[in-house]
C-alpha cells in the first residue's frame, strides 16, 4: 500500500468519438485548462510538423487523420490526468479498441447535429464489454441540432446505457444562451468566441426564485424550469456508484470550439472518475496497491521515418512502481529487460521518466521484443488478460512478388502484425497467408512498409469473406466441422482456429447446423 497517494492522484481516460465530432478540439481544451499548452491549435499543428520527415505520412496529412502520439499527461486541480487520444477514423478502429483496455474511464463525444453515429455504437460496445465508466459530452450546441430530449432517448436506445444529464442547454444554435449545471446548481452564459471564466458563473440554487426571471427572458425561464422539472421526474438521480459500474452515463452539453461547457465536464470528471483499478491476469487478480511492479503493452507505434527505425511500445502500469534502468521480466520471451530512456508525454514534449505508477502510460523504445499484450513483471509469470482481437472486415491474400525475398517477407509480415496493424491468418494445414484489416488504409501501410523496411515486394488479392469467427466447442464437433469446411478454416497467430464466413447467411446457417460450436467475433490475446 506504499504507493496509495500516487495511485489516488491519477486518472486515466480516453476520448472516443465518430470522426469530426470534435474529439481533437476537446483534447486541446483539456490541455489548455491543464496548462499543458498555451494556445489552441498546438495539438493539430504539431502533428503536421512532427511527421513531415516521413514520406508515408503524406497520406495522413492529406486526409487529416489522427494517428499521432496518443498519450498526453497534464495536471488539473492536483490530479495527474493521463489522456489517451484515439483515432476516430474507422481504418484505425482496432487500435482504438485496444487503447480502451488501457484506460479506467472514457469521455464519449457526440455531435448534437448528427447524433449517435455508426462508429460511436461500435466503440460503445467495446466499453460495454468491460463495463467502463462513460461520461458523454454533447458537442456543437452553438449549431442547430437535435432536440436535447430526443438526443438523450437516442443515446439510451442506441448505446444501451442509462443516461442522466448533469448540465442542460438553454436553447441551441444562434439562440444558444448557455448551460445550467444540474450538479452544482449554477449557470454559465454563452458568449461566442469568448472564453468562459469563473466570473461568468452565476449560482442559481433555486429555479423558482424571481432572480431567474431577471436573468432570462420569460420564455427561456419557463422553458428551463419545465425542462429541469421533467429531468428530475424522468431520470434517476445521479449515482456515482452506478456510474463507476458502467451502468449510468452522466451527460454534459457544450461547444468545445468555443471553450464552452468544457470546464463543467473537467471539474466533474476529476471529482467522479475512477482512480486506477485492479486487473484480471491469467493466474490471479492484480491488486493495484501491490508493491511489486506489473504492466502490459497495449499499443505499438512504429514511426514510419525510414531513417529512424524506432518503434515505441506503450506500457500501462498496473501495479507497483516502474523504475528506469531496473531489470523487469518479459513473460512471453522469458528474459529480463531494462530501459535506459523510458519516457512520458506532456502534450508535445517527450520527457524521460525515472519512475511511473499505476495508471501511468510509459513509452518504451522497442527493437522488436514486444507485441500487443506482452506483460512485464518483477519475476512472476502471468499475462494481463482482457486485451481483445476483433473480427476484421476486409480480407486479402498476401502474395509474394519476389521469391528471392521470401525470408524477408515472412519476417516483415510477422513483425508488422505483432504491432497490431492487422491480423495474420494462416490456412489450416497449409501455408497460404491471409491478412485481415478493419480498413483499406491498413493494406497500403503494410505494403509500403514491407517494401521500405524489409525490401519485400508483395501484393494483396481481395477475398470474398464477411467475418472472421473464432470457434470453440467439443473437440469431436470441431474436428467434424473442420473436415467439411477446410477451405474456410484458418489459424490466427496464436494458433486459435478461425472460421471465415462468406456472408451473414452462411454464418447463420453454420450456427444453426452446429449448435455445439460457439462462433465468436472477438478473441482474447491471452486466454
Amino acid at each position: 500500500m506504499k504507493y496509495v497517494n500516487e495511485i489516488n492522484k491519477r486518472k486515466s481516460f480516453a476520448i472516443i468519438a465518430h470522426p469530426d465530432a470534435g474529439k481533437t478540439t476537446l483534447t486541446e481544451k483539456f490541455l489548455l485548462f491543464g496548462g499543458a499548452i498555451q494556445t489552441a491549435g498546438a495539438v493539430k499543428s504539431n502533428k503536421i510538423k512532427k511527421h513531415t520527415t516521413s514520406d508515408f505520412m503524406e497520406i495522413e496529412r492529406q486526409r487529416g487523420i489522427s494517428v499521432a502520439t496518443s498519450v498526453m499527461t497534464f495536471e488539473y486541480r492536483d490530479i495527474l490526468v493521463n489522456l489517451l487520444d484515439t483515432p476516430g477514423h474507422k481504418d484505425f478502429a482496432e487500435d482504438t479498441y485496444r487503447t480502451l483496455t488501457a484506460v479506467d474511464s472514457v469521455v464519449l463525444v457526440i455531435d448534437c447535429v448528427k447524433g449517435v453515429e455508426a462508429q460511436t455504437e461500435r466503440l460503445m460496445e467495446v466499453c460495454r464489454m468491460r463495463d467502463t465508466p462513460v461520461i458523454i459530452f454533447v458537442n456543437k450546441m452553438d449549431r442547430d441540432g437535435k432536440y436535447p430530449f430526443d438526443l438523450l432517448d437516442e443515446l439510451e436506445e442506441k448505446l444501451n446505457i442509462r443516461v442522466r444529464p448533469l448540465s442542460w442547454p438553454i436553447n441551441m444554435g444562434k439562440d444558444f444562451k448557455g448551460v445550467y449545471n444540474l450538479y452544482d446548481k449554477s449557470f454559465v452564459a454563452f458568449q461566442p468566441n469568448k472564453k468562459a471564466t469563473d466570473e461568468d458563473v452565476v449560482a442559481l440554487p433555486d429555479l423558482t426564485s424571481s432572480f431567474v426571471d431577471g436573468h432570462f427572458d420569460k420564455n427561456d425561464a419557463a422553458q428551463l424550469r419545465g425542462d429541469v422539472e421533467l429531468i428530475e421526474g424522468v431520470y434517476d438521480t445521479f449515482n456515482k456508484e452506478e456510474y463507476l459500474q458502467g451502468k449510468l452515463a452522466p451527460v454534459f452539453f457544450g461547444s468545445a470550439v468555443n471553450n464552452f461547457g468544457v470546464k463543467d465536464l473537467l471539474d466533474t470528471f476529476v471529482e467522479i472518475a475512477p482512480t486506477p483499478r485492479n486487473r484480471e491476469a491469467s493466474s490471479r487478480e492484480i491488486d493495484v496497491h501491490e508493491d511489486k511492479f506489473s504492466g502490459f503493452i497495449f499499443k505499438i507505434h512504429a514511426n514510419l521515418d525510414p531513417r529512424h527505425r524506432d518503434r515505441i511500445a506503450f506500457l500501462r502500469v498496473c501495479s507497483g512502481k516502474f523504475e528506469r534502468n531496473k531489470f523487469y521480466h518479459h513473460v512471453r520471451l522469458d528474459k529480463d529487460v531494462r530501459f535506459s530512456n523510458p519516457y512520458s508525454f506532456l502534450a508535445r514534449e517527450k520527457n524521460i521518466v525515472d519512475d511511473a505508477f499505476p495508471g501511468d502510460v510509459v513509452g518504451l523504445f522497442d527493437t522488436g521484443n514486444f507485441k500487443i499484450g506482452d506483460t512485464l513483471t518483477e519475476g512472476e509469470n502471468f499475462f494481463i488478460t482482457g486485451i481483445p482481437s476483433f473480427s476484421p472486415e476486409l480480407f486479402k491474400e498476401l502474395v509474394n512478388k519476389d521469391p528471392m525475398k521470401t525470408k524477408q517477407l515472412e519476417k516483415g509480415i510477422r513483425q508488422l502484425t505483432d504491432e497490431g496493424v492487422a491480423q495474420l491468418f494462416t490456412q489450416h494445414g497449409g501455408n497460404r497467408k491471409i491478412i485481415g484489416c478493419v480498413g483499406d488504409l491498413q493494406f497500403e501501410v503494410i505494403q509500403y512498409r514491407l517494401l521500405q523496411e524489409y525490401g519485400a515486394a508483395a501484393q494483396f488479392n481481395s477475398l470474398p469473406f464477411y467475418k472472421a469467427c473464432w470457434i470453440t466447442g467439443p473437440k469431436d464437433k470441431i474436428e467434424d466441422f473442420i473436415r467439411f469446411k477446410s477451405a474456410n478454416i484458418v489459424e490466427d497467430k496464436d494458433g486459435h482456429l478461425v472460421y471465415l464466413a462468406q456472408s451473414e447467411w452462411y454464418l447463420n446457417t453454420e450456427r444453426t447446423n452446429n449448435p455445439d460450436i460457439q462462433f465468436n467475433f472477438t478473441s482474447e490475446i491471452h486466454k
